[in-house]
């Protein structure tokens, strides 16, 4: 902003109406003729030139010198006359002039003070002005700083989310504890929440950097805003000095300029300066207050978007846990009949292994009861074979039950380790639900809203 040129036409034209040349006199001033008399020698008849009245013409003068005296009295009388009249006449037109030209001078100084008092109020209101706009801003930008503090706060709850289902993971059983997709989903989360934390940080402290510049500035505008109001009054007191004024007074020292006394163009390049620095500010506030509109928004929006993977994963996750503990039940159902079936095996072998003693004993009886037979009686006839061939095929059907039941105790066992295995594994598959589910995803509803990552709320 460049300074007004008004008061300097002003003191231009004051200058030019200073002084006005006297107006001419109506008798020029000369002097008069010198008059000149011829005085007569003292001699003669009548002279005293005698020894008899020598002692009396010493120190006398002659009528001639008398009237010659008298003569001179009366022309320096109508000299001194005349020109106490022209003086008269001087002073009286001087007097009128000095007050035509105080007067004038007066006006022109009072014209030069006004034109002087609305470059004053001119900057006074530029200044006013940029102080308004700098204390706004910074109200805005306070309020800026504000949402970024509240996002952080935000962070830190999300953080400590993450940070807990990462730990709750951790309870997880084997062969459930594995690095899959929902534990690197919460490590990117909570990386992500890291970063951000860091960056809102930075910007807190921007803000807080950028506010104090503002006030600064506003501070240096305001004490040029204070020394311009207080240097109109004084102008504007001044202004109203006149004439009939009665509380002036001599102050013959104050007409020489004060060594640390600026120009006008340095005074005006002041003022130009501090509001084109304080423009400088607000303009680089502006911008921080966009800068962070843009950060709260898209760290809101990618908290939300690593929120809902994570939330997504953990879905995909718990159902495939469903799934496989469904599948799982499903065989330990399975394994349970076949073990009861087994078990009705197992009986039925032992009970069929039970039911060939009788058998046994009676071929065994009968062969031993014909081993007493008499004499030639003792016969290999073919009763004895046959009952031998029964023995033996006893004996090996019995064997073969008995190999049948180690077999089926053997396939018992390892139903029992498959149905141990099956329970133990759905135990780790609900215990894994159970912390997927009712502990992870049920804190994760929780997580803070847009409005508070966005610093909002």
């Amino acid at each position: 902003r460049a300074c007004p040129a008004g008061g300097l036409g002003s003191m231009a034209q004051a200058g030019v109406l200073l002084t006005k040349e006297p107006a001419p006199q109506a008798v020029p001033a000369s002097h008069l003729p010198t008059k000149m008399c011829e005085v007569a020698l003292n001699t003669g008849p009548d002279s005293s030139s005698g020894l008899a009245t020598a002692g009396f013409r010493t120190a006398k003068y002659l009528p001639l010198e008398w009237h010659q005296r008298n003569s001179d009295l009366y022309h320096k009388a109508f000299i001194g006359g005349e020109q106490a009249e022209r003086g008269r006449a001087e002073a009286k037109e001087l007097v009128e002039h000095a007050a035509a030209i105080a007067q004038r001078t007066q006006q022109d100084s009072m014209a030069t003070l006004g034109q002087r008092l609305q470059d004053i109020h001119f900057w006074k209101v530029e200044l006013q002005k940029e102080i308004e706009d700098l204390d706004a801003e910074t109200g805005l930008l306070a309020a800026q700083k504000l949402r970024l503090e509240r996002a952080l706060d935000a962070t830190e709850v999300a953080y400590a989310i993450a940070t807990d289902n990462l730990q709750c993971r951790e309870r997880r059983q084997p062969p459930d504890l594995v690095s899959d997709e929902v534990e690197r989903e919460l490590l990117k989360e909570a990386e992500l929440i890291r970063n951000i934390q860091e960056l809102l940080k930075r910007t807190v402290m921007q803000a807080g950097n950028q506010m104090r510049l503002n006030r600064d500035h506003k501070e240096i505008c305001e004490m040029d805003w204070s020394d311009k109001v207080e240097t109109y009054n004084i102008d504007d007191k001044c202004g109203r000095y006149n004439s009939q004024s009665t509380n002036v007074q001599f102050h013959p020292s104050s007409v020489t300029f004060e060594e640390s006394a600026s120009t006008p163009e340095t005074w005006a390049k002041f003022s130009h300066d501090n509001i084109c620095r304080a423009e400088g500010e607000k303009l680089a506030s502006i911008n921080l207050r966009v800068l962070i509109d843009n950060i709260l928004h898209d760290v809101s929006e990618d908290l939300r978007m690593q929120c809902a993977a994570v939330n997504e994963a953990f879905a995909k996750h718990c159902e495939e846990l469903f799934d496989t503990k469904h599948k799982l039940e499903y065989h330990l159902k399975n394994i349970l009949e076949q073990i009861g079936d087994e078990e009705a095996n197992i009986a039925a072998l032992k009970q069929a292994i039970k039911d060939k003693e009788a058998p046994v004993k009676v071929t065994q009886t009968r062969l031993y009861d014909r081993s007493f037979r008499p004499n030639i009686e003792l016969c290999r006839d073919e009763a004895q074979f046959r009952l031998i061939r029964e023995t033996e095929e006893l004996v090996e059907y019995i064997e073969s039950l008995k190999e049948k039941l180690l077999e089926s105790e053997q396939s018992l066992r390892n139903l029992e380790d498959t149905r141990m295995n099956l329970e133990k594994e759905i135990a780790v598959k609900t215990n894994s639900i159970f912390i997927d589910r009712q502990k992870c995803m049920a804190h994760r509803t929780r997580y803070p809203v847009v409005f508070k990552l966005a610093g909002y709320q």
